[in-house]
């Protein structure tokens, strides 16, 4: 049996290419060799490549993806996606995959696109009857007192990105004020539209979803709580280690109940493929969870919520990897 060559793509133009490079020697380390041949592709802002065994950096073809080495060419049958934030998570990869013809591991371009943009994925969402935080769009550019334009708002909020992850930019903001316009310049440091979302009163549940064999899986889930010298699960709280992370979460089964079933509207509703993280606030007085945010292209490092959740469902990271590029391949022709 002849090997898959699997382009494994990593980088990205954003601050979450250094999660992205994780992400990537993770699946390089447990992808079956005997089964996978991998190629390392580095996308960033001055070029795309792939980088051989030995550091040597060949261009990649646009064209067709393909790499031309010195005595032969590279033809990949499946793209791996472990490319956090932009061109990746917000469909522009899944979009020139689709285009060229090459099977690809993560949601398409539509659905990244939809998911990368908060706004417009928490609308989505509402009109599918999902509950959602309320929440005002700030653009930068807009001539407005953006104090009064997010009166309706209760207090605390959380001031963000709106197109982004890994809650770079994020901010908590208790009191009107200074604060908020600190919190509102942080976020447009990091893209020119900013989401003031309602804090959800509850506990923090994050929870992942695959598609395999035809099947939506709810891989075990994970509650989620940032140390308390954090105000909230940030950047430092998910990669720093200034979290706490239990999976499987200690809760009643009714919440579980609630969390797998809604964890699968959402997969269904947003038409997701491939490994998805949702996180999920639960609101114990309305015992009913909200959707804060879907992953498109979760973390996949070693400490990362979904190789916890692979685990602690009792497979091995590489049956899990295998799934998803046969899944890929089997429902994806070029």
């Amino acid at each position: 049996m002849s090997l898959i060559h699997i382009a494994l793509v990593t980088g990205g133009y954003s601050g979450e290419s250094v999660i992205s490079y994780r992400t990537a020697r993770t699946i390089q380390q447990q992808l079956n060799p005997a089964k996978y041949k991998t190629y390392w592709i580095d996308i960033t802002q001055e070029g795309w490549y792939y980088q051989d065994e030995t550091g040597h950096r060949w261009p990649v073809d646009k064209n067709d993806f393909t790499v031309l080495l010195s005595d032969s060419r590279l033809v990949f049958d499946v793209a791996f996606v472990a490319l956090h934030g932009t061109p990746g998570e917000d469909g522009k990869l899944p979009g020139y995959f689709e285009m060229i013809g090459l099977p690809y591991t993560c949601c398409n371009a539509l659905t990244s696109a939809v998911t990368f943009n908060k706004r417009v994925a928490t609308a989505f969402a509402g009109a599918a009857g999902i509950p959602v935080a309320k929440s005002v769009l700030l653009i930068r550019g807009d001539e407005m007192d953006w104090e009064k334009s997010v009166s309706s708002l209760q207090l605390p909020v959380f001031v963000k990105p709106n197109n982004g992850g890994s809650s770079i930019g994020m901010s908590k903001v208790d009191q009107p004020g200074a604060a908020f316009y600190k919190a509102i310049e942080k976020a447009f440091q990091e893209d020119a539209q900013v989401l003031v979302e309602e804090m959800i009163p509850g506990r923090e549940f994050t929870v992942g979803v695959f598609k395999g064999g035809g099947a939506i899986t709810v891989l075990p889930i994970t509650e989620v709580s940032a140390n308390p010298d954090m105000p909230f699960f940030d950047f430092e709280a998910k990669y720093q280690g200034k979290s706490t992370e239990i999976t499987p979460a200690i809760i009643p089964t009714t919440w579980a109940d609630q969390l797998i079933s809604m964890a699968k509207h959402v997969y269904q509703t947003f038409q997701c493929r491939g490994v998805v993280r949702i996180d999920f606030i639960y609101h114990e007085k309305e015992q009913c969870p909200y959707l804060l945010e879907l992953n498109s292209i979760p973390g996949q490092s070693d400490a990362s919520i979904i190789p916890q959740q692979v685990r602690t469902m009792g497979w091995a990271l590489a049956t899990f990897y295998d799934q998803l590029v046969t899944d890929c391949l089997t429902n994806q022709q070029r």
